[in-house]
């Protein structure tokens, strides 16, 4: 398919989060929006997540009765990004993200509810909060979108149940205690009823949450504001007059054809953490190649903006945002990821280890924070191995990696490799390499502080956000209980990204910068295009979502107030 139009107002290279709301707002301000896509589906990495968006003193606080402030906000983050780079763009996040959420509240489909009970990932720093500075997408149904809903990019089967049907943060609770309470019962079978009325009638369930419901939502917006988008095509290069971005060239079969944007380029092509060269290049060596993310984040945005003058934003604690993942492979062939981000790992019951049999962090942490000890610990072995380990009890209750709670066989699992399985410790350390003496040991010191719901080595169970995570029915610590019951299991974890932190360098409107700090006019970058203003520090849940959509906000009013290049210029640049 081919662009109806060979000029427009306002061009955009990527349908994740951070492109969508530029595309929408820009859209919702009157101008004509063009939206490439390199692949068959809108959505990003944004379509698998959790959809969180980190948002502090935003106005949705008040209505569950939290209060916040940006000081406390500027407090909180000068201890968790303690770097004096970027202070500008947080400056301008903290500012604006507020009057982001209310405008796309206002303009768009866009819908976000707070959540009232989730704490930053470092609760005991000053300006912390428990809950509320995170919004959650409304949930959506996916039939608004009509025939278009096929162009949304379908989250993860294994976070999905009954090939298809998507829970939301609310109902796992009840789900785990089917048969338990009559109340959790009643509301599963009606979720399922729910979802089988849905498949007479779509390939998928249509009640969509977390980040599925966000890309939606913001797809939906683009639709209403009759935004064109082309799937499946490349971007060539940048079109420039003088030293202004002015469209883009798109490749067609056997030709490139030139498409004009008249007030300008937004770069949102999701990062680089599919590109091997950039990975070696910024990741440390024993970050290997593992990644959470849409396939399609390879660098695209990155090079186009470099190509056209840019800069890159390198002064980063961390090149990426990680999270600790399992792999496996999927009945079609496919590799399988699985972010263990909050499913298991600060669950009651089991430890991580590391090649040698010995803890080496927190289990309950956040997931960034846990690889990062991974990343310590392995000292630069891109192998370095790792493991989590629980008994029979733990997997039945809550799971492992993709293994739902409750499942009764997990010989698919054991035979595939992705778990082991053994009917005792020693065994259990003979198959996967370590010394048996040695995780036996490791074992029985963890059993005898966890008996008492106690941690002594590590404190896990420590704070309110790891509480959070755990098991709030399991006393005295919902973090911690021993490993005893046969038989014994393990679980390969890597080091992962969730999405790179390296990008180009821009200003408080979201334009691309120069090495002498000057704005390339009409070329625009956010999402993981943009460098993190967070410099690969992890301050809360949604801290790349939040900054994605306010520069996605700000980009698409910054070029909606921006004076459009005269038609004679347009001319000579096609």
């Amino acid at each position: 398919m081919m662009p109806a139009h060979e000029t427009y107002d306002v061009i955009v290279v990527g349908a994740g989060a951070g492109g969508m709301t530029a595309a929408a707002v820009a859209a919702a301000e009157g101008l004509r929006v063009l939206v490439i896509e390199k692949t068959a589906f809108v959505g990003g990495t944004t379509a698998w997540s959790g959809g969180m968006v980190w948002i502090p003193a935003n106005g949705k606080m008040k209505e569950v009765g939290l209060s916040d402030s940006i000081t406390d906000a500027v407090q909180y983050l000068s201890s968790t990004v303690p770097e004096p780079t970027n202070a500008g763009l947080r400056a301008a996040f903290l500012a604006r993200g507020p009057e982001a959420v209310a405008y796309l509240e206002a303009k768009t489909e866009v819908r976000l509810q707070p959540v009232k009970v989730y704490p930053d990932y470092y609760p005991e720093r000053l300006g912390a909060t428990s809950g509320g500075r995170v919004l959650e997408p409304v949930a959506f149904d996916g039939t608004r979108l009509g025939r278009a809903f096929a162009r949304l990019r379908p989250p993860l089967p294994e976070f999905t149940l009954f090939g298809g049907m998507m829970v939301n943060r609310l109902d796992i609770p009840h789900l785990r205690r089917i048969g338990k309470s009559l109340r959790s019962t009643l509301r599963a079978a009606r979720l399922v009823s729910e979802y089988a009325l849905q498949r007479l009638r779509s390939p998928r369930g249509a009640t969509l949450h977390l980040g599925n419901a966000l890309a939606a939502r913001l797809y939906a917006s683009l639709l209403a504001r009759q935004v064109e988008v082309l799937f499946s095509v490349d971007v060539g290069d940048l079109s420039m007059q003088g030293d202004r971005v002015t469209g883009i060239t798109i490749r067609h079969g056997s030709r490139d054809r030139l498409i004009t944007a008249r007030r300008g380029v937004v770069l949102a092509t999701g990062g680089f953490s599919h590109d091997a060269i950039l990975r070696k290049r910024f990741f440390p060596a024993a970050a290997g190649l593992v990644s959470a993310t849409n396939s399609a984040g390879t660098g695209d945005g990155i090079r186009l903006a470099i190509a056209s003058g840019g800069t890159l934003n390198r002064d980063a604690t961390s090149p990426a945002y990680w999270v600790p993942a399992s792999l496996f492979r999927r009945a079609d062939g496919s590799r399988g990821v699985f972010p263990h981000t909050v499913t298991d790992r600060a669950k009651p019951g089991v430890i991580a280890v590391n090649g040698a049999g010995r803890r080496f962090v927190n289990e309950a942490l956040s997931y960034h924070e846990f690889v990062l000890a991974m990343l310590r610990d392995g000292n630069g072995e891109p192998e370095r191995p790792f493991y989590l380990i629980c008994d029979r009890p733990f997997l039945w209750s809550y799971g492992l990696g993709r293994i739902k709670p409750f499942t009764r066989r997990v010989g698919q699992y054991v035979a595939s490799g992705e778990l082991v399985e053994a009917a005792d410790i020693a065994q259990l350390a003979a198959k996967i390499g370590i010394k048996p003496a040695v995780l036996a040991a490791t074992i029985a010191a963890y059993n005898d502080g966890a008996k008492d719901g106690r941690d002594p080595e590590f404190g896990r169970g420590s704070t309110i956000y790891q509480r959070h995570l755990g098991d709030a029915a399991h006393k005295p610590n919902p973090c911690v209980a021993p490993i005893l019951c046969a038989p014994f299991f393990a679980m390969r974890i890597y080091p992962a990204d969730l999405g790179t932190a390296i990008g180009t360098t821009v200003d408080t409107q979201a334009r691309v910068l120069r090495e002498d700090g000057t704005p390339i006019a009409g070329l625009y970058a956010c999402g993981n295009d943009m460098g993190s203003i967070m410099n690969g520090n992890y301050p809360g849940p949604g801290i790349t979502l939040g900054p994605a959509l306010t520069f996605g906000y700000i980009a698409g009013r910054h070029l909606a107030e921006g004076a459009a290049i005269a038609p004679s210029t347009a001319k000579a640049a096609v």
